[in-house]
């Protein structure tokens, strides 16, 4: 199940869990914490067919620069073939994917065993 979380930033936590790498983003995701958090994700997301969760139930702001972390993570892991998820139950920020369609996307699950046991058609992969 759930392997050690090693936290690299006071932002990002990583996990394994049930073959997924889970990237929980903590506090608030503004331009600062997302300079940090870049080559964490990118390490996350830069394998071939790598299978990646962000989970930001436990954050409490999200400005531009947490979407386009959301946005490159996604790219990237497309890209190479792999899939995405995203739980997220942060008021706020669902209308913000709502507003700019990364819900659509990207859909946001309300829990970390939802994404994990989520099927395939629903990915993330529009």
């Amino acid at each position: 199940m759930r392997n050690g979380t090693e936290t690299l930033t006071p932002q990002l936590h990583i996990h394994r869990d049930r073959g997924y790498t889970v990237l929980e983003f903590h506090g608030e995701i503004d331009i600062v914490a997302a300079l940090d958090i870049v080559p964490f994700l990118d390490t996350a997301t830069g394998r071939p067919g790598a299978q990646v969760v962000l989970d930001l139930r436990h954050i409490e702001f999200l400005d531009c620069s947490g979407l386009r972390l959301l946005h490159r993570a996604r790219l990237r892991v497309l890209d190479r073939g792999g899939r995405l998820r995203l739980v997220c139950t942060h008021p706020l920020a669902l209308r913000i994917f709502q507003v700019t369609g990364l819900d659509a996307l990207l859909p946001p699950m309300s829990t970390l065993d939802e994404a994990l046991g989520q099927s395939e058609a629903t990915s993330g992969s529009v």
